[in-house]
This record gives structure tokens, sequence and C-alpha cells, in this order.
């Protein structure tokens, strides 16, 4: 959710920031900009509504030389997505350009306060009211820029990454954050800032990752200085060596970045897995909990806090630790956790779940948790993120960078890694058959094998689709285990689609979404053969005497489910609790395939953000 990217060195900064925002397109956005600071110091901003490429168009006449500058696509909060809301925004006196990530809480009153004392303003954003208020805390104070922004920020409320820029100094940008991340790349003789490491990667491999509330000086001829906002005193930083490739983040022959990586959940579950199944099969190894086994022994409870598809993953979780530990678990969105006072002491594990690691409300969660005793377990993808750094301990799910909006093999990932904590702790606590372990864990390892299979479904699906190209309402069912697979399922189909599409438990149906049913509304039924298939059963005949299109996900070798459904499709048969994982595959494809006979931007899907970063 929106990109912040910022460049000082010897090289043109504009063609270093243009290609930095086009790959931060995968966040979203609906507007892009950029200010530059040429050598003489002359401040230069062009901006566009829309694509990266609209505001290449717009530069194209102007100057763009310089060696500094900042920039930033933007998904609007505050303000209609148009070229004058767009950022970089300007002081009153056109002097100081910012951009900025997150949200100013507190704007209404600051911009009062500005108004009251003759500034205008020329947007509708909270963006234009801290730099605004940036240099009306300069001239009251009369104090330089980076005391400037100090100053402003200890006034600020909201979230917030920011870079700086100012006209007549070519050689300084500032930078400060404060739940919303940013990342600073130290290069030879250059320095790159942005919202995530995507942008550097390909410049330097080492990252200083600024913490919250810090404000940083980028010098051209000092070394990077990092300070606290609050105290105004030196910051310790470690500069990290960035674990990403240039490969990671190129489609690699595949149409869209959302097909490849689908096709990419072989190797990035078998990333996800390696090193932490030993003794052939009998033992699952987290250091996560083995460091903190006291803490797994004690606790009375477990809760699991997430937003979208990573809440569906903690559906999952919550009856694979069930299941695996014998112990109560509870599962909340992390937007409601943090305002429903939850009950929570020492003896409680909050477990919290994100793909970019920067999600505002989870991050939210975390704090409270801890405030209340918990101990904080963090899920995550991107090393380096900032719940990584704000839990007590954790896993990453190593599935490697996921540029799509709507998350595939992330979601793999994460119920791979849920099951594995599951086991780890059923393990610990000495409530799971040693036999049950082998097993799971031995389809676990299998499970790259059993994905590379599933895959070879993906030219039926795609015929499939083109039936139900144009259907305005689905509705998805599962039971057990896979009725957050039909949730999950519903997801993707809308993100990217736009069609309508509920999930449901199966049994649930005949209170309410049954009236829905007809031959203009498809069902897709997830129906492996596990412990509740006759129920299931039940439930697709009760579609079909309702005229309504049934596609069944099926065991493999099932054709009894023939004679019911309309469309089958057959997935490897794994352990039941491992179904989530398998029978996400067609629906991930059934999902893209719709939406690219639709013409949809599968990638970058309308209103939507990769990393949503304000609440």
């Amino acid at each position: 959710m929106c990109g912040i990217v910022g460049y000082m060195g010897s090289e043109r900064s504009y063609e270093i920031l243009i290609q930095g925002l086009k790959r931060l397109e995968y966040r979203g956005y609906d507007s892009a900009g950029v200010a530059l600071v040429r050598a003489d110091g002359s401040l230069e901003v062009h901006k566009a509504r829309g694509k990266v490429s609209n505001l290449e168009q717009v530069a194209k006449g102007g100057d763009t030389s310089g060696c500094l500058g900042i920039a930033h696509t933007r998904w609007a909060t505050h303000g209609e997505p148009t070229d004058t809301n767009a950022h970089p925004h300007l002081s009153q006196s056109g002097k100081i350009a910012l951009v900025h990530n997150g949200t100013i809480e507190n704007y209404s009153v600051l911009k009062q306060l500005l108004t009251d004392n003759g500034y205008q303003f020329k947007s509708e954003t909270d963006t234009e009211v801290l730099v605004q208020f940036i240099e009306y805390m300069r001239e009251t104070h009369g104090c330089d820029l980076f005391e400037a922004i100090r100053e402003a920020l200890l006034r600020v409320e909201g979230a917030y990454a920011i870079a700086v820029v100012e006209q007549g100094n070519p050689n300084t940008m500032y930078v400060a954050r404060k739940s919303s991340p940013l990342v600073i790349g130290v290069g030879d003789g250059e320095t790159f800032v942005a919202s995530d490491a995507t942008p550097i990667v390909g410049f330097t491999d080492k990252v200083i990752y600024l913490k919250d509330n810090e404000i940083g000086i980028i010098n051209r001829n000092s070394p990077i200085e990092i300070r606290e906002i609050d105290s105004n005193e030196p910051s310790s930083f470690d500069v990290h060596k960035l674990k990403m490739s240039l490969e990671q983040l190129e489609k690699g022959g595949y149409d869209t970045f959302m097909l490849k990586e689908i096709f990419e959940q072989p190797a990035t579950l078998r990333d996800c897995v390696r090193g932490r199944i030993a003794d052939d099969g009998s033992r699952v190894v987290l250091s996560g909990i083995d460091m903190n086994r006291e803490r797994f022994l004690n606790a009375e409870r477990i809760t699991l806090v997430a937003c979208g598809t990573s809440w569906h993953a903690a559906l999952i979780g919550k009856r694979l630790i069930q299941d695996f530990c014998r112990m109560p678990v509870e599962v909340e969105y992390a937007s409601e956790f943090r305002y429903g006072n939850p009950v929570l002491n020492e003896k409680d594990i909050v477990i919290s779940i994100s793909q970019s690691g920067e999600t505002a409300d989870t991050l939210a969660a975390i704090e409270l948790a801890r405030e209340k005793g918990a101990f904080v377990y963090g899920i995550c993808n991107v090393v380096g993120a900032s719940i990584p750094r704000n839990t007590d301990s954790g896993t990453y799910i190593h599935v490697g960078p996921e540029i799509g909006v709507a998350s595939t093999k992330a979601f793999t990932g994460q119920v791979t890694v849920l099951t594995l904590v599951a086991l780890a702790i059923g393990q610990l606590r000495g409530v799971i058959n040693a036999d049950r372990v082998r097993e799971v864990a031995r389809a676990l390892k299998e499970m790259p094998e059993t994905i590379s299979e599933t895959l070879k479904i993906a030219p039926e699906v795609e015929a499939l689709s083109r039936i139900f190209t144009y259907a305005h309402n689905f509705l998805y069912l599962g039971r057990g285990y896979n009725y957050p697979t039909a949730l999950e399922g519903a997801l993707k189909l809308k993100e990217i689609s736009y069609i309508h599409a509920e999930g449901y438990p199966a049994a649930e149906m005949k209170h309410g979404p049954i009236a829905l049913i007809d031959r203009e509304m498809p069902s897709v039924i997830i129906a492996p053969s596990d412990s509740l298939y006759d129920k299931i059963i039940s439930n697709v005949q009760q579609v079909k005497s309702r005229e309504g299109a049934v596609v069944a996900i099926v065991s493999k070798g099932n054709t009894a489910m023939n004679d019911i459904a309309d469309y089958c499709i057959e997935i490897p048969e794994v352990p039941e609790c491992l179904t989530p994982i398998v029978a996400s595959i067609p629906l991930q494809l059934l999902a893209y395939y719709i939406a690219v006979n639709k013409g949809k931007d599968v990638d970058r899907p309308r209103n939507l953000a990769k990393s949503v970063t304000v609440e």
C-alpha cells in the first residue's frame, strides 16, 4: 500500500526512481510522482494520476537531471486519486518536498492550526498537512530542516514513513518511520531508500531497517546517521545482507507474477519445510518453539490474529493446533482484536500471521498482546519486516517475494508452517502420537511432488474457466479443514475477477445461502475423501436439486462424484489435515483463468494493495 523510493549518489536519480516505482507497482496504487533536486539546488516535481507510465509521459518534457530524488506511488486514503493529490507534496513556500506512507490521524487539527496561521492547501491529503506543518515548525522555531521534521513528528498522531528533500540542498535527504516500513540501501557512494527492499535489489545487498520512532539523516558527504525522534539521541543500527535476487522479481517466462507464483509452489514448499523435519520424519524442529519451551509447555490458550488470506490460514491453524495439541485455540481478525479489549495474560500465546510483516492491524494487535503480558509468536514471509522484529519469537515461511497482490504461495506456506508449529507444540506437550507425526511429516516432505502433480490439472481448469467467465455470483462450500479453504477460494475469485463470491461451511448453506441457488449461480464444493465426505455429498445433492451447477474438488479416483456434480477436478489424496494445501491449487487456478478470460489485471487488481499499512 503506497510505495516510497529515494536515491542519492552520482547517477541520475530519475531513471533509478522510475525503475523503483515500477518494482513497487505490485503494492497497489492509483497515482505516482517524483521530486528531483538538481545539482544547482533547484527542485522539480512531476506527478500524474494512474500508472507510472503516465508519470513518465508527464515528466518527458521537463528537466529530470539531478542525483538526488524521492518518488512515490499512492494508494488513495485522503482525497480522490488526482494529479493534485498525488505525492510528492510541497510546503507552501515550495522549498520542501515530502513523500509519505501511512495516515496522519490528527491532520484535521493540524490543518486548522495552519489555516489559522495563513497557510493554504491545494490537495485533500493529510500528507500536504504534514509537509506544511514541518515548514511551520521551521519558521516558528527558527531551526534547521532536521529539527523541524523531528519537532513536527513529535506532535503527529498516526502512522508514517516519510522521505524529505529541500530546495537548495542537493546533498541531504531525511527519512523517518512509525508503524510503516522503510529500508535504507547502502551502496558504494550511493544510498537508496524504499518502503520495501524490491527497488534496491540489483543495486546493493546491504540494507538498514529503520525502526519505529527513528529519523535518519542521509548526507552525501557523511556516514548515515540515525537518531531517536523522542530524545534526539543517536540510535544504533545494523547493516543486514539482503537475501533477494533480481530473478525473484521477474516473471521468468510466465505471463503474470500470479501464474508464476502458483507454479512456484512445489519449490517454495520445499524451502518452507527444509531443515524442519528431523530424524527421518519422526520429529519437527522449530527453533522458535524449542528456545521457548517453558512458554509453550505452560500455555493455557493460543490466539491467532491475522487479516485477509492470513486469517483463512489462521482458521486452518486453529483446527491443526486443536487436533495435535488438545488445547483451546481462538482466531481473531487483527482489526477487531485490537478494539475488543481481549482478556490475556502471561499464560497466553498469540500467534500473528502476515505475509508482508507490515500489516498495520496485525502490528497493533501484537503491541496490545505484549502489553497484556502474552507471548507473541510471528509467522511471516519477509525477513527483517516489522512483525519479526516486534514479536518474541517466530518462524519464517521462506516462500520468496510474492509480487501478485492476490496471495497464493504465501497462503500454502503459512498453512505448511502452521502444520509444523502444531506438530512441534504437540510433541513438546506429549499429546500427539508418534505415528501421527510421522504420517503428517512424511506427507509434508512429499508435498512438493504432490503439488507438482496437482498443477497438471491447469489445462483442465483453464478450459473449465471459460464456462464460468460471465457468472455474476459464486458459492464456495467446504467442511472441516476445508471450510477455510472455501473462504480462500471465494476471496481469490473476488480479488482478481471482481465476481461476487461467498465461502460457507457446507452445512450452513441451508441457513440462508440456499435461497440464492439457481441455474445462474454455480457452486464450487471441496469434497476430498475425508471424514466428512458422506456429509458433503448431501450438500452437493441439495445444490443440484435446485438446478445449481456444481464444480467438485475431489480426491483422485473418486468416480462416484461424477454421477452427481457437473464438473469434477481431481487432486492427489493426502492426510485430511493437509487437504487445504492441495485443494487450494485448483481454486487459485480457477480464479486466475476466469480473471484472465475477463481481461482483468490479475497482478494488480483494482483498489487492492499488497501490504496494508493503514487501518
